[in-house]
């Protein structure tokens, strides 16, 4: 048996919003009006589903568009993710992406990271590399779907205990199937996943110990 541990993307394990770097490629009004649409889905304030076809459809980002953000995923990694990942993994850990983020965006870096299991929207791209759609059906384009696909993991692997780490209103919509649900603030702190986490960190680098400390208290807690 293992432990799973769920890293949000956007925000969390890389300093940047991927869809508003996109946004911003098209214009600087495009990427204001993309910015606010995720920040008001990410504080809670309108529903994910109704901001995240209409973010793409101003957009239509092609192929070569996002290898583009791939590259700034990896640019603006958090300083501490590689280290950190690769001692959980050797105490035990097994790491997972679980984003609203786009899969070909968010695959190198996970595998620079050396995450096998990502959890991210597929995109689809025509023969010439134009942008073709998203799979609407995908968990994580609306609001309950983080959870959704918790749940769905839970039952594929025995994990001792499952520990979800984020800094938006989809993250912390993980809490009830979670262990420990960690709100991430290294980049931006939401009001609502400071005041619901069980526990709140800055920086990753604070990690290994919060969950030696949970890991070791839910031991002695173990008749």
């Amino acid at each position: 048996m293992s432990k799973l541990l769920l890293f949000d993307c956007d925000s969390t394990l890389s300093g940047i919003e991927g869809i508003d770097e996109l946004g911003r490629l098209r214009s600087a009004e495009i990427g204001a009006q993309i910015a606010q649409l995720t920040a008001d889905a990410m504080d809670g304030h309108v529903p994910i589903e109704d901001v995240f076809g209409l973010r793409l459809d101003l957009i239509r980002p092609s192929q070569q568009e996002c290898a583009g953000i791939a590259q700034r995923y990896l640019d603006h990694i958090e300083p501490h993710a590689k280290r950190v990942i690769a001692h959980l993994k050797s105490e035990g850990w097994e790491p997972a992406i679980l984003s609203g983020g786009f899969a070909p965006c968010i695959a190198p870096l996970a595998a620079y990271l050396g995450i096998d299991r990502m959890e991210a929207v597929p995109l689809y791209f025509d023969a010439s590399g134009a942008y073709a759609g998203y799979a609407m059906d995908y968990p994580t384009t609306r609001n309950g779907g983080k959870l959704d696909v918790v749940r769905q993991l839970k039952t594929e692997g025995a994990y001792t205990l499952t520990v979800m780490v984020g800094d938006g209103g989809s993250d912390l919509e993980t809490k009830p199937g979670v262990d420990c649900f960690i709100g991430f603030g290294a980049y931006i702190i939401r009001a609502k996943v400071l005041a619901e986490a069980d526990e709140f960190i800055h920086s990753l680098d604070e990690l290994p110990d919060l969950l030696n400390t949970m890991h070791d208290t839910r031991e002695r807690k173990t008749p």
